[in-house]
């Protein structure tokens, strides 16, 4: 049980952080700038990092650990991945709305769209996103998919998952560092005026927010065990051949130290799940 207790204490600090970042983004947009509306103005662009820190950071950071929440283990390992696949859709329609908003508010001032690195990483993070979803649909989620490939394409899958997470985080706080190098006039960002502070906490939040789930997703001791019942759901459905499960993971909850002498052999494909 103790390392179910260090995995509250790591999901609870990636809570407190998420959350704190949905704030500051808010305080930031609410306080020290225009508000939010939908005119083609400012306060229009000021919902781009409000969704992007929302849904593009925090819905895809939850998408990613959430196979790894025990209160879920009950729950089947399709409906899991159903849960997953909506996360990460909803995550991924916050970021087209972001980007339509940054764009109205571009060409309603007439400033050139697609000109800084920021968004040219950004634009290709969301599109890679696009391509990671639609795999992963077609693999996971469609029956007819062979099991051998949803075995090859784990790897792909999870690494390319954890890598967008992690540069969505990085073309985030080059965002909000050129917004405010071009919106900070009197004083200067370099002068450090409090909303350059305020501002350059939201991007620790966000950071530290990202380390946590990467090392939430990456701990092979906080996976998801298998049990008999995905076991025989996943052979008739989708003919899949179950390999093993570390047993480490019956230390994190009371049914799998039950069961860690059953669990020997689970799906190959659902052992390198989040």
């Amino acid at each position: 049980m103790d390392s179910l207790k260090l995995f509250v204490v790591f999901l609870t600090a990636a809570a407190v952080f998420g959350v704190l970042s949905i704030i500051f983004v808010l305080r930031w947009v609410l306080h020290f700038k225009e508000g939010l509306g939908w005119d083609g103005g400012p306060a229009e662009f000021n919902w781009h990092p409000v969704l992007i820190v929302t849904g593009f950071i925090f819905l895809q950071g939850i998408a990613i650990i959430v196979y790894r929440l025990p209160w879920t283990w009950q729950c089947s390992k399709l409906m899991m991945k159903f849960i997953h696949a909506g996360l990460n859709l909803l995550a991924f329609v916050f970021a087209v709305i972001a980007l339509i908003a940054v764009f109205d508010f571009h060409n309603a001032a007439k400033i050139p769209n697609m000109y800084s690195l920021h968004s040219w990483l950004g634009l290709l993070a969301v599109i890679l996103y696009v391509l990671q979803l639609v795999l992963g649909v077609g693999m996971y989620l469609i029956p007819i998919t062979p099991a051998s490939w949803r075995a090859a394409f784990m790897p792909v899958h999870v690494y390319s998952g954890l890598s967008l997470f992690a540069c969505v985080i990085a073309v985030a706080l080059m965002g909000i560092t050129e917004k405010l190098i071009f919106g900070l006039k009197d004083p200067k960002y370099k002068d450090s005026p409090p909303e350059a502070v305020f501002v350059n906490i939201l991007g620790v939040l966000l950071v530290v927010f990202g380390a946590l789930i990467l090392w939430i997703a990456t701990r092979s001791s906080w996976k998801r065990p298998s049990d008999h019942s995905v076991h025989t759901l996943h052979t008739n459905e989708g003919g899949e051949d179950n390999t093993k499960t570390g047993p480490e993971l019956s230390q994190l909850s009371e049914g799998a130290e039950a069961s860690g002498d059953v669990r020997k052999r689970s799906n190959k494909s659902d052992e390198l799940d989040n």
